[in-house]
């Protein structure tokens, strides 16, 4: 098939899905030719308005995993605001070490409803955004060499192509889709770290970084220390704050990533489809 423009789009708040889909996108733009159009849906404003792909696009279309699922937040989006004419796509998820669950299953069916038609697939591995151990230094050469055969894979297939496929690409995953993954105490209790939300210290210098990385725009940038809004826990303001200032002491939440990063300190493998 006729492919006249490639596409990076994705959510990365601490930029290793990015590292990912840039890489791949890049791969099967040099192969077929063509240029990268890169679509970034991290902060709040880019998730306002539609996001459309025409039909000689090829789209790579990446998210994270937060608790084996896409992001229920940016669910919405992804379901009503991106839309397809038959668009060939690659989904393509970041997971903490852990798993991916039914991350890419989900994010596959999401946009085979969306109008675009899946021809490959990946599940990358990155740092853990609890952690700066789970994971550490993922992407890194060897992920991102299966970055760019992703994306030259990819190309190849849309290549060969006379004809839309029939079928989605097959990936690992169940459907229905499992509920998300829920961290439990070793009594068998879960641990609800949902309306967690960061820490500020006195090291602050309210330089308001925070606030502009913040996916959800939750941060006051007026006062950092104050969190009015949701907290979807990727770190972005922990691991990009200048002097360290922002952290969580909640004691569900250092239970849980100290049980992964105990539990899960093993490499973790790419998949790729």
């Amino acid at each position: 098939m006729k492919i006249n423009q490639v596409r990076a789009v994705y959510f990365s708040a601490t930029g290793t899905t990015e590292k990912i889909v840039a890489a791949a996108a890049k791969a099967a733009a040099e192969q077929l030719g063509v240029s990268v159009v890169v679509s970034d849906f991290t902060l709040p404003g880019a998730r306002e308005n539609t996001l459309t792909f025409g039909a000689e696009e090829l789209v790579f279309f990446g998210v994270p995993v937060y608790a084996g699922r896409v992001p229920n937040l940016l669910m919405p989006y992804v379901r009503d605001k991106v839309k397809g004419d038959n668009t060939l796509a690659v989904p393509v998820v970041l997971f903490g070490n852990r798993n991916f669950d039914d991350g890419l299953i989900e994010l596959r069916n999401l946009l085979e409803a969306d109008g675009c038609r899946t021809i490959a697939a990946g599940g990358f591995v990155g740092e853990h955004s609890f952690s700066t151990t789970l994971g550490a230094g993922r992407p890194d050469v060897e992920d991102m060499a299966l970055a760019v055969q992703l994306g030259q894979t990819a190309a190849a297939r849309a290549k060969a192509l006379n004809e839309l496929p029939t079928a989605p690409v097959e990936v690992r995953g169940e459907d229905p889709i499992r509920p998300y993954y829920t961290p439990r105490d070793r009594a068998g209790n879960p641990v609800n770290i949902l309306k967690v939300k960061p820490k500020t210290s006195d090291a602050c210098t309210k330089c308001g970084l925070c606030a502009k990385v913040c996916p959800m725009g939750s941060i006051n940038k007026e006062n950092p220390a104050e969190v009015p809004g949701i907290c979807i826990k990727c770190c972005a303001c922990v691991k990009k704050c200048p002097v360290g200032a922002k952290y969580y002491d909640d004691a569900g939440y250092l239970y849980h990533q100290h049980e992964l990063e105990e539990g899960f300190a093993r490499r973790a493998e790419v998949e790729l489809f």
